[in-house]
């Protein structure tokens, strides 16, 4: 079933006294913005009703290159992103590739456009995980285009141009083709609807990213060309729930 409800007048300002009445008790409760969402989901009257609350930086309709950072700052359990949830086949991926290697990561580029939710999330995720520095290049797009994780015993890159299907580098092997499609949103919404539990892995980078905005290296070197520890032995820890959540815009 589906209502449309159009609020206008002094009602619009209490909508959640118009949705509750239409809620089942008890039942678990996701609330949506498609486009620009509250500065504070969590304390927003809508949300507040909600067990799980969905927000998208990469669509928001102002402040863009800051949507991400102020998510981040308002984080509470049972947020999420949807630019969070483009990056699960991206972490899926590199966490396996590092299984692959027996070497440990010493550096970390991440290439993308110029205003990617998705790859400053990226970031402060191989940031926290590989506790090394990561540089964010810039590239035309469309969303995430490389990322390259230096090791002594070679490089590991993970390299898309067309935003379909990238190729994956790894020493001492051949490249091989990677599906690594821009995901449309049901999709995305698909995904993030199956798991109604807080992701600790998203908080935990969520908190990164914003600690190193506070120190002012949220968006580490950009230009305008392309191009650790490994993620605790990639798919046990790095991963996170990488191999269990699927992730367009900035993706």
């Amino acid at each position: 079933e589906r209502a449309l409800i159009r609020l206008t007048g002094e009602v619009a300002k209490h909508p959640e006294s118009v949705v509750l009445p239409l809620l089942l008790p008890d039942s678990p409760v996701v609330v949506w913005w498609p486009t620009q969402a509250p500065d504070d989901p969590a304390a927003d009257p809508l949300g507040r009703l909600g067990t799980r609350r969905i927000t998208d930086a990469a669509s928001a309709t102002s402040r863009k290159a800051k949507a991400m950072l102020t998510q981040c700052a308002s984080y509470a359990p049972g947020n999420t992103d949807l630019a969070w949830t483009r990056l699960t086949l991206w972490r899926a991926t590199l966490a396996a590739a590092l299984e692959q290697v027996d070497a440990k990561v010493t550096g970390a580029t991440v290439t993308a456009e110029r205003i990617s939710p998705s790859a400053d999330l990226l970031g402060a995720w191989l940031a926290d995980r590989l506790k090394v520095r990561v540089e964010r290049k810039r590239s035309a797009g469309p969303g995430i285009t490389d990322v390259l994780l230096t090791t002594r015993q070679g490089d590991i890159r993970l390299h898309r141009e067309d935003g379909r299907e990238a190729t994956l580098s790894v020493p001492e092997q051949p490249d091989r083709p990677v599906a690594l499609r821009r995901r449309p949103v049901p999709e995305l919404l698909s995904e993030e609807l199956r798991r109604l539990d807080p992701d600790d892995v998203y908080a935990a980078t969520v908190r990164r990213m914003a600690k190193l905005n506070a120190g002012g290296t949220s968006h580490p070197k950009a230009t305008a060309k392309s191009s650790g520890t490994r993620p605790g032995r990639a798919s046990g820890r790095a991963s996170g729930r990488a191999s269990g959540r699927r992730s367009g815009k900035g993706g």
